[in-house]
């Protein structure tokens, strides 16, 4: 399973052409980040929090609904998320003409049980995530599409679109550092930017609290986690899977691990730097740079995500109150 071809995703690109959005890259070049990034050459970020939807999933769930057979559009799409996933979905949905149902866990940040509504998807509230993947099992069960947030080969195929992006963009970038929740997003950007530069390194974050990817590659097969604890939920999937790991197995080169405390501390340099207010798993690039990866990245041209950014003002002053 080594993912999409150059051609597959050129011709994703261009299926994206007009509906996605070429999310601009920033250099961080900027006197106010002097002391704060490491000794590297360059460092670029990737907006793609700026994307539809406001993150890099809006590809591949775009990708995936419009392949729909007519039998498949009738009954519409479901999915269950507390994240990214449920409003790519539900924009995703809305572009492509289907329904979307999205089962959400009660205690998702309010802001984006909204933002799933505006977008047109019926929202129903569960108890917690477990109930909520119970509701999504049902709904596929009487016809509906299950759209999963990562294991997909849709999904890999839309985040290695923002792979080929970034690389077209940033040519001199030689070290890419990805975030890692189930795996979708790096195995995409992995595949794309190994074909476009062979070698280029390809990094991958993961919270401590959330480290599945980590323990698959120690492993050699996809596992399971017992528990998470993160606060970066978009990060927080609790095992990986076959399809996802082996494409990330193939072209990712290491993964290192980081904690809450880092991602705070990067969420509170984007939001006093650049004014993005950010969320755990859109500054975990950032945090990978300034804690683990730092002395490994001297006279390195890097390349980092905002993956994306999808959380409230109030969620957002309650995490960075552990900062303080």
């Amino acid at each position: 399973m080594t993912g999409p071809e150059l051609s597959e995703i050129t011709a994703a690109v261009d299926a994206l052409e007009g509906v996605a959005l070429r999310t601009p890259v920033l250099p961080l070049t900027s006197a106010r980040w002097d002391g704060v990034l490491p000794d590297c050459a360059s460092v670029t970020v990737k907006l793609e929090l700026f994307q539809q939807a406001g993150s890099f999933k809006a590809r591949g769930a775009y990708l995936g609904i419009s392949q729909l057979t007519p039998q498949q559009r009738a009954p519409g799409v479901v999915a269950a998320s507390g994240g990214n996933h449920a409003l790519a979905v539900s924009w995703a949905a809305r572009a492509a003409g289907v329904n979307a149902l999205i089962c959400m866990p009660r205690a998702t940040d309010p802001s984006r049980i909204a933002g799933c509504q505006a977008l047109g998807a019926v929202v129903d509230l569960f108890d917690d995530m477990a109930a909520a993947f119970a509701a999504m099992a049902d709904a596929a069960a009487a016809g509906r599409t299950l759209m999963h947030p990562y294991e997909a080969e849709h999904m890999t195929l839309g985040a290695a679109t923002c792979g080929f992006e970034y690389a077209a963009q940033s040519p001199h970038v030689d070290t890419y550092v990805v975030p890692i929740g189930g795996g979708g997003l790096i195995s995409g950007m992995a595949c794309a930017i190994k074909q476009l530069a062979p070698d280029a390194q390809v990094i991958g974050v993961e919270p401590f609290g959330a480290d599945s990817m980590s323990q698959s590659f120690q492993a050699g097969r996809p596992m399971r986690l017992d528990s998470v604890d993160t606060i970066a939920d978009s990060l927080g999937a609790p095992f990986a899977m076959p399809y996802s790991f082996g494409v990330a197995k193939a072209h990712v080169d290491r993964i290192v691990r980081i904690s809450d405390a880092e991602m705070l501390r990067a969420m509170d340099h984007y939001q006093n730097i650049l004014r993005i207010t950010a969320e755990p798993a859109c500054a975990a690039s950032l945090a990978a740079i300034l804690g683990p990866l730092a002395a490994d990245l001297a006279g390195r041209h890097v390349g980092i995500i905002a993956c994306g950014s999808n959380i409230g003002l109030a969620r957002h002053q309650t995490l960075m109150q552990g900062l303080r």
